[in-house]
């Protein structure tokens, strides 16, 4: 089987590669993946041997088209999109338009090339926004108030898979997964940002102060390593045109999150919040209804949330090590 992963050497898709690849051993998928012709790729240089790139620019149709029609791919994994709400609040044009765009190039390409392939369209938890507390957990049916403009981009992508299955009768499967953590993760998101300032406070490169932002908010976390794998199962079992939530259906305050991290902190640390840090509109919890997408897949996350925050922090601890060790 030939399988693309748009966006395979960020975050989720490094992992997801590393799950196709291990899941199914020696007679397993050929793996290709579409990467940002020029940038770095450390996240899957441990993979170079065994999958095959494919540099295209996903806002360009033409350099899409070129891409799929060299994989010819029977599965496709669209994580390739800009992720970050922080940038997506400084240059909210950027966010929809290239994230709309990747969407529609990639789902053109496979109907104008007859492809007989199986498309996983990753939308986002972000998608529902505003949640009254009295609609908790949210299920698949809660309505859509996004908050943010990445939120927005994400309806956008989810609602072209749908009509792209609905008018071109495409085989896609739409995932709503919720937040995720784990190692390859950049700072921007909460575990990272934590890690990596413990990690440069241990080594004595920083002061003993982590800067902080909202801390009562609760979110639902999932290792990422499980959320690939849910992502296999989406595709493979999940009905065309169904939209599914992907998450833990536990919600952990982000206190939670940092108190993780520093119970495993080499040195003591003091926490300060910085205003910087808080965002101009924020959830107070957030909380996955995933039973749906359990009973399809038999899906359930097997990776505990302290075991995910020491696997970060480790990460982060060798970062350090390696830019120190390069320093002059």
């Amino acid at each position: 089987m030939r399988v693309t992963i748009t966006g395979i050497a960020g975050f989720a898709g490094s992992h997801l590669a590393d799950h196709l690849l291990a899941e199914r051993g020696e007679g397993g998928p050929e793996v290709h993946g579409i990467v940002n012709p020029g940038h770095a790729t450390p996240n899957i240089a441990h993979l170079q041997d065994r999958i095959h790139l494919h540099p295209a620019d996903m806002t360009n149709y033409a350099s899409v088209r070129r891409a799929l029609e060299a994989a010819r791919p029977e599965r496709i994994y669209h994580l390739a999109a800009r992720a970050s709400v922080a940038q997506a609040w400084q240059n909210p044009e950027r966010t929809l338009v290239d994230n709309i765009v990747m969407q529609l190039n990639l789902l053109r390409a496979v109907v104008e090339l007859g492809l007989a392939t199986r498309v996983l369209v990753v939308g986002s938890a972000d998608e529902y926004g505003l949640v009254p507390s009295e609609e908790l957990p949210v299920s698949e049916a809660t309505a859509l108030r996004p908050l943010n403009p990445y939120a927005v981009s994400k309806i956008a992508q989810d609602f072209l898979g749908a009509q792209y299955h609905l008018g071109r009768g495409v085989h896609v499967v739409r995932v709503r997964p919720f937040n995720h953590l784990g190692p390859r993760q950049s700072t921007g998101y909460v575990a990272p940002d934590f890690a990596s300032q413990i990690a440069r406070i241990e080594a004595g490169l920083a002061e003993p102060v982590l800067r902080v932002g909202n801390l009562s908010a609760r979110r639902d976390f999932t290792d990422v390593r499980d959320v690939v794998r849910a992502y296999r199962l989406a595709l493979e079992l999940g009905r065309p045109g169904a939209v599914y939530n992907i998450g833990s259906a536990r919600s952990h305050a982000i206190q939670e999150i940092l108190d993780g991290l520093l119970v495993n902190s080499d040195v003591p640390v003091r926490v300060e919040q910085d205003p910087a840090r808080m965002r101009p509109s924020d959830t107070p919890e957030v909380v996955c209804d995933c039973r749906l997408f359990c009973a399809a897949t038999g899906w359930q996350p097997r990776l505990a949330l302290a075991d995910s925050l020491r696997d970060v922090l480790e990460e982060w601890r060798a970062i350090v090590r390696r830019e120190s060790a390069r320093a002059p």
